[in-house]
């Protein structure tokens, strides 16, 4: 069998969680629209459908209509103001969830030229446990990893041991 290639470590890690918790014949909201992770869970069989752009600070139809199984967001709960909103509102039973951790040597996320491309969360492993707690959510399993650069300088050495990415799989309590 041979190791399939990804275009970069997160996807790598993301899939071989989702695959060790979500069987392919689930069903699969992801938040967020269609994105190149999407595609490669497709890829790998899962059938999934993605929210359509709307600001899920405020709409969330879309999740609470939804029937599936199985609800993912990666990297999109740093993003939102309010994120316990959108975890109380999913019918699924089941969570995969990933969020990049706040770094001390590193100030929060915010793109200068796209205004919804900014973090107003950057969570401590924690602060990510709590907030599902009180959403509904016993977490079951959980990972960390870095995400090195190939760049010179104090932060990019602090990268190669400090962990940037949390991901949890979750079921309704």
């Amino acid at each position: 069998m041979y190791e399939k290639s990804y275009p970069n470590k997160r996807f790598k890690h993301t899939i071989e969680f989702l695959k060790n918790h979500i069987p392919n014949t689930n069903s699969i909201l992801d938040l967020g629209v269609e994105n190149p992770f999407s595609e490669i869970m497709k890829s790998e069989g899962y059938m999934v459908e993605n929210t359509k752009g709307e600001d899920l600070d405020i709409d969330t139809k879309a999740i609470s209509n939804s029937q599936v199984q199985v609800v993912t967001a990666f990297e999109i709960f740093e993003h939102l103001l309010s994120p316990f909103t959108v975890l109380k509102s999913i019918k699924a039973n089941k969570l995969v969830a990933s969020v990049p951790l706040r770094l001390w040597f590193s100030p929060a996320y915010r793109s200068k030229t796209d205004m919804r491309d900014r973090h107003y969360h950057e969570f401590e492993d924690w602060q990510f446990d709590w907030l599902l707690e009180k959403a509904g959510w016993k977490i079951i399993d959980r990972q960390k990893w870095t995400n090195p650069t190939k760049k010179i300088g104090i932060r990019p050495i602090l990268r190669w041991f400090t962990p940037r990415y949390y991901i949890i799989y979750a079921e309704r309590v």
